[in-house]
């Protein structure tokens, strides 16, 4: 059986051409284009390996492409305001986006806007899923990072603003960059900021593991899939490789680049906007404002290729090929619901919404409620289900409770 194809993803601030190309991670042939504006920083997104989003730069809308019908107009997702970070769910459920100061999130299967948080005081700057789907992770120019629980932020009373699990303040200037390590709810999690610091937190105790402090304000962050090394993106171009395994126990530690001259990657002639590791950690893939994209060797630190874009690198990452992009007459199961502008229950802009029960199944799964009748019927089931379970429930206590209190032989 083949290995699964690995692809580069990258998008610039120009796109005469087209807004986003795919391409061979390790061949270098094309293989999609995708066109239709210009994708913001941080601002593109796989969607249930369906869809392509990209939020667009300065302006209120993302722009939504089947991954194979590549040559068709964009589908537009209307927002309140200009985006400025993107990302989804890795199972496919929720969009949050970076709106000015506040995160918004989407339901996908009905297009709801379920939430609006407004913890940030300035621009929200990046944001990421963890890998099980149960946290995710907000960066802004007010230089904090708030790590949220999805569950208590859909559960949340509505009188109440959701409060963040963790809200980490050591940064003192804009992040720029943060990444989500693999662990669900025990994952590290890496930032990076303008004041020259990238700090590794753990989402489990909200603790700072390690901060390293470098010579120049650093725009990206990444890390390997097993954790090994930190790669950080400097201002100047160049490209920092942080030995996490290797590194003594203080907790903080100066990154000199004379001493580790062995950790540079050095080819990129201004600054770093975007960093991605390949799965077996072997390759590195960068953008920058130079208007290029690396490809390099991690063991050797040599650039084994390079792709001249037509503007400054906004976003550049490696991905495993979804089935949808390699076949040409792949469909997604559901086209795209409307997504709503307005929170679920507001007077304004929408359509009002009935009472009712709302089951949060999955795209794939939204067919099963197709309408009124249906859901009367899926109601009463679930109903006779629960009075089933009760009377088993109500059977094992009792049987426990003869169990327990029979005298002793």
């Amino acid at each position: 059986m083949a290995a699964p194809m690995e692809v580069a993803v990258c998008t610039d601030s120009v796109a005469p051409m087209w807004s986003c190309i795919v391409w061979e991670l390790h061949s270098g042939a094309n293989l999609l284009t995708y066109r239709g504006g210009q994708a913001g920083p941080r601002g593109l997104a796989l969607l249930n390996g369906e869809y392509l989003l990209a939020a667009q730069l300065g302006k209120n809308y993302i722009s939504a492409w089947e991954l194979q019908r590549k040559d068709q107009l964009q589908q537009k997702i209307m927002c309140p305001g200009p985006v400025t970070c993107l990302t989804t769910s890795p199972d496919g459920l929720y969009v949050l986006a970076g709106i000015a100061e506040s995160i918004h999130l989407w339901e996908v299967a009905t297009g709801n806007l379920l939430v609006i948080l407004s913890r940030h005081y300035q621009d929200v700057s990046c944001l990421q899923f963890t890998g099980d789907s149960s946290h995710f992770v907000s960066g802004g120019k007010d230089c904090l990072v708030l790590a949220w629980s999805l569950c208590s932020v859909l559960q949340a009373d509505p009188s109440r603003i959701p409060a963040p699990r963790h809200v980490w303040s050591h940064h003192t200037l804009p992040i720029t960059d943060l990444h989500c390590g693999f662990g669900g709810p025990l994952a590290r999690v890496a930032t990076s900021s303008l004041d020259q610091t990238v700090k590794l937190w753990e989402v489990s105790s909200g603790e700072l593991l390690l901060s390293v402090l470098f010579d120049m304000a650093v725009m990206a962050v990444t890390m390997d899939l097993a954790e090994h090394h930190l790669f950080c993106g400097g201002s100047d171009g160049s490209i920092f490789q942080v030995d996490l395994f290797t590194w003594p126990g203080q907790r903080e530690r100066s990154f000199q680049p004379e001493q580790d001259a062995g950790k540079v990657f050095r080819g990129h002639r201004n600054q770093v906007t975007c960093l991605s590791v390949s799965t077996d950690g072997s390759v590195l893939l960068s953008g920058s404002h130079d208007e290029t994209v690396r490809l390099w060797d991690v063991q050797s630190k040599q650039c084994i290729r390079t792709v001249a874009l037509k503007g400054p690198v906004t976003n550049a990452t490696i991905l495993l090929a979804p089935i949808s992009m390699l076949s040409s007459d792949f469909r997604p199961s559901l086209p795209l619901p409307h997504f709503n502008k307005h929170l679920l229950g507001a007077e304004h802009g929408d359509e009002p919404r009935h009472g009712g029960l709302t089951l949060r199944l999955g795209l794939h799964q939204q067919s099963v409620l197709g309408g009124q009748d249906q859901l009367r019927v899926r109601v009463t089931e679930l109903e006779d289900e629960v009075r089933n379970l009760r009377k088993i429930n109500r059977d094992l206590f009792d049987f426990s409770t003869r169990f327990i209190t029979r005298p002793a032989k």
